[in-house]
């Protein structure tokens, strides 16, 4: 029997899981949506899915590496309980090797893993071990011939370093410094502009009336200098080497004969708008005390 969208879109209404586990169900029930139903019901797919409404804002960042490439991978949970579980942990290991052979989040979930099926089928899998929404966020790769590195702190903030030059070790020490740091650019010369003219705008307005009488050329060096410290502050370039403070990041890649052409950071739950539970609110409330 042919497996239509529509009828996929039927079963998927029914059961609240996810269009690939329908229409795999419907294949392999030969198109009884009965059957399929009670199939995704039995594996737990269908249950998993019904949690995807739930905020999943904590979670696990996880890397991995070969040669030339790297990949992060940032996998949500709704708790940090979960995000510790082994299951979850072997998960997202899973999903961060996937990862290198995956363009985007799309592609990594059709990915097949090692273990048989896809990395959608083995998260909603998951979902039905951990009782918790679980999505698989998003993924950002290095596919490079110079020197990469892939470094993780705590599972929870992943950085990627491209350095051209140097070796290993100092790619590796950058990106641990990326993690630390959390610089917004590399190079001062990546600052936007309009940055620039605003700090310049604060730093003026924040100079006394006998400052700002000062000669034009010796105002502009005064803000000047101001600015300047402000643009190594928010360059990774700029910035002093967290494993060597005496030296700034820009001279460590000078002696090493390097340069970083690009990195990436990602940190869990970045930009997820995260629900407050006020609890003893809630309790005061349903025991009419508020």
């Amino acid at each position: 029997m042919e497996i239509t969208a529509s009828l996929v879109k039927e079963l998927r209404e029914r059961t609240g899981a996810g269009m690939m586990e329908c229409k795999k169900a419907l294949t392999e029930s030969n198109g009884d949506i009965d059957a399929a139903a009670e199939s995704l019901r039995k594996s737990g797919l269908a249950k998993a899915d019904k949690k995807a409404s739930r905020v999943a804002a904590e979670g696990r960042i996880a890397a991995a590496q070969d040669a030339g490439k790297a990949v992060l991978v940032e996998i949500n949970s709704e708790t940090d309980f979960v995000a510790k579980d082994e299951n979850f942990v072997a998960f997202t290991e899973a999903v961060a090797q996937a990862a290198l052979a995956a363009s985007d989040v799309e592609a990594l979930k059709a990915t097949p893993l090692p273990s048989g099926g896809t990395v959608e089928e083995a998260r909603a899998a998951v979902i039905a071990k951990v009782g918790e929404n679980v999505q698989v966020r998003r993924l950002a790769r290095i596919d490079s011939g110079n020197n990469v590195a892939a470094y993780v702190h705590g599972g929870k903030i992943g950085v990627l370093v491209e350095l051209k030059g140097g070796d290993a070790d100092l790619a590796r020490g950058l990106a641990m410094h990326v993690a630390a740091m959390n610089p917004p650019h590399n190079k001062q010369g990546d600052v936007p502009a309009d940055f620039i003219a605003k700090e310049k705008e604060i730093e003026l307005a924040k100079m006394s009336d006998k400052d700002r009488s000062k000669p034009a050329e010796i105002l502009e060096k005064i803000i000047g200098g101001k600015i300047a410290k402000i643009v190594n502050e928010v360059s990774l370039y700029g910035q002093p080497y967290v494993l060597d403070t005496d030296k700034s990041v820009e001279a460590v890649l000078k002696a090493a004969g390097a340069e970083v052409i690009g990195f990436q950071r990602l940190a869990v739950g970045e930009g997820i708008e995260k629900v407050v539970e006020d609890y003893a609110a809630e309790v005061m409330k349903q025991a009419g005390l508020a």
